[in-house]
């Protein structure tokens, strides 16, 4: 078993209420806060090109990301592959992101009810009725997005390139 490496450099991984905190601080200086949220198991160029396209649709970018037993739940027990640690650490020291949560439950709706993002975002693949917290932000005034979807890049795809050269 190998031991969990501890980084702590960067922005910090933020709680819930932190994250409040820090969303509501943003609004009342007038900024816009986007939201987003995923697994980011092994980032790769879409998940990059996504991330700095959502955070062109404000001033700041808050990503919350599945935690491991979320993660295992929705993509199965040999997912992730990356620590929420290792994937919290890489997102939080991208320059487009400003602030990194972790969620358990399966989808982000929770977090969404608290932070009440002024943008919503999400990938293309997604259909702009079936985003968790669609209801929710819009009631509150702001806005559900989707952003380009880089075609060709997925992180199951890169698990099964891996696979196929080691097979």
């Amino acid at each position: 078993m190998t031991k969990e490496l501890s980084i702590d450099l960067g922005k910090p991984i933020l709680t819930l209420a932190e994250a409040k905190a820090f969303v509501e601080f943003h609004q009342q200086l007038g900024r816009t806060v986007v939201f987003t949220n995923g697994c980011f198991d092994i980032l790769h160029a879409g998940h990059v090109r996504y991330l700095n396209e959502a955070k062109a649709l404000g001033d700041v970018l808050v990503v919350a990301i599945n935690s491991d037993a979320s993660v295992r739940r929705i993509k199965g027990e040999k997912r992730p592959i990356n620590s929420q640690n290792d994937r919290a650490y890489i997102l939080k020291n991208l320059k487009a992101v400003d602030a990194v949560l972790l969620f358990e439950d399966d989808t982000p709706l929770a977090v969404i009810e608290t932070l009440l993002p002024d943008v919503l975002v999400k990938g293309a693949d997604w259909a702009i009725e079936n985003i968790v917290g669609k209801d929710v932000v819009e009631a509150h005034g702001g806005r559900v997005q989707t952003v380009s979807f880089l075609e060709g890049r997925s992180t199951t795809g890169t698990i099964e390139k891996i696979l196929k050269a080691y097979a």
